[in-house]
């Protein structure tokens, strides 16, 4: 399995495959995520700053993460690399 390190270096070449807009961490949204890094194992999120509200970044993207199943990866801005949990 590889390690953060190396997941971090393959999602740089990655585009966002999911935008989380104004809506929000729905659960269409979290099918969508699942959906994905069911086929990938890898996927990178932006999160647009109407999904945030007040909310703090690093909350809602561990959030992401525990509603998808899948682990952090990375965030760095708005942007998130969640990975499939084995």
């Amino acid at each position: 399995m590889p390690s953060n390190h190396e997941l971090k270096i393959r999602a740089k070449a990655l585009e966002p495959v999911i935008r989380i807009g104004k809506l929000g961490l729905n659960q269409g949204v979290i099918t969508e995520i699942k959906k994905q890094l069911h086929k990938k194992n890898l996927v990178k999120v932006k999160i647009l700053k109407s999904a945030l509200g007040e909310q703090d970044k690093k909350e809602f993207a561990e959030e992401i993460a525990e509603k998808t199943n899948s682990e952090l990866i990375d965030f760095v801005g708005l942007i998130v690399v969640l990975n499939n949990k084995r």
